[in-house]
């Protein structure tokens, strides 16, 4: 098939028009608009957005061209401001779904401001929904989208999950496949997070398919793919979904991560939410946390408890193992809550602060503002810590600073993946870890829900030898 000509439902027909224009006046190649449109078919988006996310061309460029080809005026929508009673003649969802942006409107005309102005379906659907006459303006889809979420109310709270009887419930109950209401898009992803709760699913993801929105859970390290959200839902779906999550929805060549809270019957738990650009358009991945459990409803001896206790009052290493999705962090964070004396001085560094916790300074690091790892490394010790809890080291430099703390008396507490003992052992092996090794004062290995050892230093150096 000739790539040029492409699916035309995805297409901007605004590019496509002029395609061969723009490589005839030197500003793409055909390999560029080739390859422009291969993305956008994969990723159900338009040509020119991803000319411009690829920066093959410059977003004012490429306005300055399509002004001058159509004779359309263009429109810098960061330095416009609109009339906001246009908001009313059309609706979130239509914004969303047309990727169009009330302007002003002047008698029976409403100017509007449009990614792909030669859509010509999209503007007659307009013309219907408006009783106006339309007169487009060109402005990038990407700052329509974003002003449309500045400008409309958009619900940017989940609402109250109630479990109640949740047997064999299915969040596909909840999908009506052209009802593109803010309420419907809520609704739907509320009874996919009920569905995950009810199953005892802690992570579950959303992957671009040609039919969709792909809904998939994992479940004892397999991933089941619960069902598909059809094509005419997956944009409003995702920007609700981000902004729930306090990412840019206007922002997918980029990797981003939020949090969301949400109340499930009455208990409150958080989510964090990865969004990692992919050549399919974004995957997006949840974790949901559950809150910290009081030490003592674990399955853990009281005599084990106490060990945990002892090992957080000298210097040294805390090391809670198990496999994925075993519930290191949760028991984490019920050490923090439960096992820590209130004369402790206690910082975390995490990538997303579950719960806030009494008394511990907890630290998100921040990428995009440069709060890294590296730089809160070489600053943590200005503020004095007792005990320091990090997610986990993925350099040796790293792994060997947080090890040489506990020379200066402070005690750490991280998390190691091992899918049982003999694995803890395989990888301990290496030579990168005999300083790491040397400092644990504690380890505690999660078996399962109900099967948790804690081992002292002395058990675990008889185990490892």
């Amino acid at each position: 098939m000739d790539l040029l000509n492409g699916n035309s439902s995805l297409d901007n027909k605004t590019i496509d028009k002029l395609k061969y224009d723009l490589v005839r006046d030197g500003i793409v190649t055909y390999d560029d608009i080739e390859h422009a449109t291969e993305l956008a078919l994969a990723q159900n988006t338009n040509i020119g957005q991803i000319l411009i996310n690829t920066q093959m061309i410059d977003e004012a460029v490429l306005m300055r061209f399509l002004e001058e080809k159509l004779h359309t005026p263009s429109v810098d929508l960061e330095n416009y401001s609109i009339d906001k009673k246009c908001l009313e003649f059309i609706s979130y969802q239509d914004a969303i779904r047309f990727k169009i942006l009330p302007l002003f409107v002047i008698e029976d005309t409403l100017t509007v401001a449009m990614a792909d102005p030669m859509d010509l379906f999209s503007i007659d659907k307009i013309m219907q929904i408006t009783k106006k006459n339309i007169d487009p303006v060109i402005a990038s889809e990407k700052s329509i989208l974003k002003k449309i979420n500045e400008y409309y109310d958009v619900k940017s709270k989940v609402e109250d999950i109630k479990l109640g009887d949740s047997n064999n419930y299915a969040w596909q109950e909840e999908l009506h496949n052209d009802d593109l209401s803010a309420e419907h898009i809520q609704t739907l992803f509320r009874a996919i997070l009920k569905q995950a709760i009810s199953e005892n699913v802690h992570e579950l993801y959303f992957e671009n398919t040609y039919e969709g929105l792909s809904v998939n859970f994992k479940k004892a390290e397999k991933n089941i793919q619960t069902g598909i959200i059809p094509s005419l839902l997956t944009n409003p779906f995702v920007q609700s979904l981000k902004l729930m999550s306090n990412l840019d929805p206007n922002v997918f060549e980029i990797p981003q991560l939020g949090k969301l809270n949400f109340n499930v019957d009455e208990a409150e738990l958080t989510a964090s939410v990865s969004a990692f650009p992919t050549i399919s358009g974004e995957r997006i991945l949840i974790k949901i946390y559950h809150p910290p459990m009081e030490i003592e409803k674990l399955s853990i001896a009281q005599d084990r408890i106490e060990l945990i206790r002892n090992s957080l009052n000298i210097p040294g290493l805390v090391l809670i193992c198990g496999a994925s999705l075993s519930g290191k962090t949760h028991l984490i964070y019920s050490i923090l809550s439960n096992l820590i004396s209130e004369s402790k001085n206690v910082m975390t560094l995490e990538s997303i602060a579950k719960y806030r916790l009494k008394g511990v300074a907890q630290c998100e690091l921040n990428e995009n503002i440069g709060f890294n790892l590296d730089k809160a490394m070489r600053f943590i010790e200005f503020q004095s810590p007792d005990i320091i809890y990090f997610e986990g080291i993925t350099t040796k430099e790293g792994l060997d600073f947080f090890t040489s703390l506990t020379l200066k008396n402070k005690t750490l507490i991280t998390e190691f993946l091992a899918e049982n003992m003999d694995d803890l052992r395989r990888k301990f092996e290496f030579s990168e870890f005999n300083m790491f090794k040397s400092v644990i004062s504690c380890l505690i290995f999660i078996h399962g829900k109900d099967s948790i050892e804690v081992f002292n230093k002395a058990e675990l150096d008889k185990y490892l030898i």
